[in-house]
């Protein structure tokens, strides 16, 4: 099997694999890399491993790695992605395109222009790929992105005051289901839950395998537990801190770690749970 090493490419953070050759890559270093699409420039995010060429796969070939003449055409290439945009955003104003622009990219030979766009329906471009194309001297091709491809690209800043994930580090989007929500106790208020891009928030996901297994370990809540304190009704759960609250009957709430409740069975009798 070749050898091949997981390399990012583009505004849209677009992962391809390439044989690195002779050349020995470290994480993070900057590449050029000759594609299908033709010459990119971009950095390694994956190590070097072996891997089956999947049938409609291309991989790509690292040339060699990017030098100071590198980044100076990849600095003007970001000129002629601004000037692009500007000709691109005209020309759909022009032909009233029912779509909305996100970006446009160079590769990095500036042979094809990449045009990202999003659109709720489908789009007849033959007529503005032909006056595009004669206008800007290279190939262009169109890609339909979803609204969270759409925030990974221009980026922003989430609830939390820090830039959005997808932006920074997330290279895949993970399915987030409203059922994550409902086992982390969070409030079911999609407005609430929603990133920037309109969909349920990534971080949903993050610490969901904790929060599942972790109730695995406990009875549901709405159980009647045995506790140092007597028996009452097991009302909410803190995973983070390992605790429980337990609503006694004497009438107060008081709580406890997991390892000093015990579930009392329909029969009565008492099932310890601890970690």
């Amino acid at each position: 099997m070749p050898r091949v090493v997981g390399v990012i490419v583009r505004k849209i953070k677009e992962k391809i694999y390439a044989q690195p050759k002779h050349l020995t890559l470290e994480l993070n270093d900057t590449v050029i890399v000759e594609t299908e699409h033709g010459v990119e420039f971009g950095f390694v995010c994956e190590k070097e491993k072996e891997m089956a060429q999947p049938a409609d796969v291309k991989f790509g070939t690292v040339v060699r790695k990017a030098n100071e003449h590198d980044i100076k055409r990849l600095e003007n290439n970001e000129h002629k992605n601004d000037l692009a945009w500007d000709k691109v955003y005209e020309k759909i104003s022009e032909m009233k395109l029912d779509m909305k622009l996100t970006s446009v990219n160079y590769t990095f030979d500036r042979t094809k222009l990449f045009i990202y766009y999003t659109s709720e329906s489908r789009v007849d471009f033959r007529e503005f790929i032909k006056v595009l194309g004669h206008a800007l001297k290279t190939r262009i091709q169109m890609v339909q992105i979803g609204v969270r491809d759409e925030s990974k690209i221009i980026g922003g800043i989430g609830t939390c005051g820090q830039q959005l994930c997808c932006k920074v580090f997330l290279k895949d989007f993970n399915s987030v289901t409203i059922d994550m929500a409902k086992d982390q106790d969070l409030s079911l208020n999609t407005t609430k839950l929603s990133g920037l891009c309109g969909r349920l928030m990534c971080c949903i996901s993050y610490e969901h395998e904790l929060y599942a297994n972790f109730k695995k370990l406990l009875p549901p809540i709405g159980s009647i537990v045995s506790t140092p304190s007597g028996k009452g009704k097991l009302n909410a759960i803190n995973c983070i801190k390992e605790t429980v609250t337990v609503f006694l009957e004497e009438g107060t709430s008081k709580v406890f770690k997991i390892s000093q409740i015990k579930k009392i069975g329909n029969n009565g009798e008492k099932n310890e749970h601890s970690k």
